[in-house]
């Protein structure tokens, strides 16, 4: 998630590593925009306007490991209220970066992004914590866990000695220097759903989400080793591709059954990369020269999973500006708006706020107008229903103004989330 180029990974993991639907959630004000009178009046009433906040390697929250349970309350909370400043309605908190948990879990440790030691309690309860906040803001809070990834170094007896990694080996594969869940064990498949629904049984969230990581971007010489699981598995497909697409198939549709019948008001969201396919790999793909296809590399089938209704929303990362030659934005959101109609897949965008004003990006991110741009030309599409920004970071600190620019030009006014 979150990319430099359409051949990078995601961009905080580039730059820092080596580089569903709640009653508390809307903002009530935003009713009084619904008048009827005005087909973009009403249109505003209801939209998505996210933020994402990712904990992994203290991205944006906690700023770093060792504060204190005050000190890190207090900059969770300073990023809720600055998305309610901002007149955003959503934010998205990942609460289970790296197989690891943000609230006191039977199934997995404390995150080491808290406290600097896996395993070890923060003195308090995060996303307990941020649930709350956020609903007394007004604000829907979508819980973010990433499926897979167990740890972003290769070697297990880093991890603490009862983690569920250490304890059952057979469940793990290490590729490009990490360590991760192999996708094709049905034990694996269970347990993961396991640790996720325990924090939808434990607290109201408003939404479940994941990110783009499925199985692992591709890394150059290597292989992801699953070849045990598909020879006890794969023998009713075709190709390995075709199982690994399947094994994905079943996450999503496994959990999107759990989730409504452990709490049937919160939704179901995914956040893959922002190209399914290229038109040349596939003649109903974008118009598109990415390096990355998410049906070919992640065995995500993106496209899929909207047009089938299996989830409830879709934020596709279309990272990219407007005019850019391998992945144009003007190019990818209409025709991610052609695949969400008729769906009842609400569809999103995901921004990248993280590149507006970074001197090793593009000139049209160094224009603080280029993100405004984007959702001017959305509003030519009535299935595009929002926005969400990576990250919170860059909405706090909004170096050349970019964001202030997205308020300035279009949320005058409160807005209720999409739904």
């Amino acid at each position: 998630m979150h990319r430099k180029s359409p051949l990078s990974r995601r961009a905080f993991t580039v730059t820092a590593l080596s580089a569903i639907v709640a009653g508390g959630g809307a903002v009530a004000a935003g009713a009084a925009l619904a008048d009827g009178s005005d087909p973009g009046r009403r249109r505003a009433a209801r939209e998505m306007r996210g933020v994402w906040i990712a904990s992994v390697a203290n991205r944006d929250w906690p700023s770093r490991t060792g504060l204190t349970a005050a000190q890190q309350r207090a900059e969770l909370i300073a990023h809720l209220d600055k998305a309610v400043a901002d007149r955003l309605n959503t934010v998205i908190l990942q609460v289970r970066p790296t197989a690891d948990a943000l609230w006191p879990s039977p199934y997995e440790p404390w995150s080491q992004w808290l406290t600097g030691t896996q395993g070890e309690a923060p003195g308090w309860d995060p996303l307990g914590t941020a649930v709350r906040e956020a609903h007394e803001r007004g604000l829907e809070l979508h819980a973010w866990f990433n499926p897979y990834r167990i740890s972003l170094q290769a070697d297990p007896t880093k991890l603490v000695a009862s983690h569920p990694a250490r304890q059952n080996p057979e469940w793990v594969v290490t590729y490009g220097g990490k360590l991760y869940y192999n996708p094709g064990l049905p034990e694996v498949r269970s347990f993961v759903q396991d640790a996720i629904l325990d924090a939808v049984e434990k607290y109201p969230v408003d939404a479940v989400h994941f990110d783009d990581y499925f199985y692992p971007y591709p890394v150059a010489g290597q292989t992801f080793d699953d070849d045990a699981a598909y020879d006890e598995y794969g023998g009713g497909f075709a190709t390995r591709a075709d199982w690994r697409r399947d094994n994905i198939d079943r996450l999503v549709l496994e959990t999107a059954a759990r989730i409504r019948a452990a709490r049937p008001t919160t939704r179901f969201g995914i956040s893959p990369f922002g190209v399914w396919r290229n038109v040349a790999t596939d003649p109903l793909g974008s118009d598109t020269r990415a390096g990355v296809q998410s049906y070919d590399d992640n065995y995500a089938d993106t496209r899929k999973w909207v047009r089938e209704g299996w989830i409830d929303y879709l934020v596709p990362q279309i990272y990219w500006n407007i005019g850019f030659a391998a992945a144009d934005y003007a190019k990818l959101a209409p025709w991610w708006a052609d695949v969400a109609r008729g769906s009842r897949t609400k569809l999103y965008l995901g921004e990248a706020l993280y590149k507006a004003g970074d001197p090793a990006q593009p000139a049209a991110w160094q224009d603080p107008a280029e993100l405004s741009r984007h959702l001017t030309l959305a509003k030519d599409h009535p299935e595009l229903c929002g926005h969400v920004f990576f990250a919170a970071k860059e909405v706090s600190a909004d170096p050349v103004g970019a964001m202030a620019r997205v308020v300035a030009d279009h949320y005058q006014q409160p807005a209720r989330p999409s739904r």
